[in-house]
């Protein structure tokens, strides 16, 4: 993990930048911490990016040196002014956050909201908190001739969330995003009613090629517009696949000092891969 963060940067600013047509607010710039002199404690955050009306930053904190959690920070004007054909921003880690199971965040905002409609139409935002680097969201696209057999290739169950499998519908394949992989949902969560669910935030997670890729909060921005102040326990794996910090808890609310928006994962827990 930490001998690929070296290269990460680099390879971020190159894919986001001359990759995808989707994506906007590119930087060019590798992420560094807001410090100016290195420490073990302490919050770091990522150069800055335009989102509607203000900005967004991903920051990672540390305690002794070892990461207690990731996350954006979105000023309160970000909600306003956005764009209404919708956005991507690639955002990516401070240094700090090498030893964490995260390369960058993936932000979409979904002025229409998107499928399935029933369940997901609110406005809203998607951030992919994305465990594999760029070339790799990169290169999943129905281009690639093993496209539908990467899709079908599911992680061992020990490996994925507990209760999240793809949703019952079209097969596997037809479900996969390009440039993002198959989502997977609570298979437990009884209130996933077409037509009924009342859409405010949940968490989606994703796989990849046998991998699992993403944790995926999704929020309304009405809903963030509320001020809103929740933390609760993340569904785990039972066993991962690389080593790193992962987290066990998912959190939003609002800083009261500076009125940012914080969407973050914390609890983080270093987990050996088996």
């Amino acid at each position: 993990m930490a001998a690929r963060r070296a290269l990460r940067g680099a390879v971020l600013a190159v894919a986001a930048c001359a990759g995808a047509t989707a994506l906007t607010g590119c930087s060019t710039g590798s992420a560094q911490s807001s410090s100016t002199a290195p420490s073990d404690a302490g919050t770091f955050s990522s150069p800055s990016q335009e989102l509607g009306n203000g900005t967004v930053t991903t920051f990672v904190t540390l305690d002794g040196g070892r990461p207690t959690e990731v996350g954006l920070r979105l000023t309160p004007t970000a909600l306003d002014g956005l764009p209404a054909s919708g956005t991507t921003l690639m955002l990516d880690f401070p240094d700090q956050a090498a030893d964490t199971a995260f390369d960058h965040v993936m932000l979409n905002w979904n002025p229409q909201g998107h499928e399935p409609p029933e369940l997901f139409g609110r406005p809203h935002f998607d951030f992919h908190f994305d465990m594999v680097d760029m070339a790799t969201i990169d290169a999943i696209t129905p281009d690639d001739p093993a496209y539908a057999a990467k899709a079908e290739k599911l992680p061992e169950a020990r490996y994925v969330p507990e209760d999240y499998a793809v949703p019952p519908g079209p097969p596997v394949a037809a479900q996969a995003v390009p440039a993002m992989g198959v989502h997977l949902v609570d298979s437990s969560d009884t209130s996933l009613v077409p037509g009924e669910y009342d859409f405010t935030q949940i968490i989606i997670n994703g796989v990849w090629d046998g991998r699992y890729i993403f944790v995926e909060p999704m929020i309304t921005r009405d809903w963030l517009l509320t001020g809103p102040s929740l933390e609760q326990p993340l569904k785990l794996p039972e066993s991962y696949q690389e080593t790193a910090y992962y987290p066990t808890t998912y959190a939003v609310r609002v800083d009261q000092e500076t009125e940012e928006y914080v969407v973050s994962l914390g609890g983080l827990t270093m987990r050996e891969a088996s």
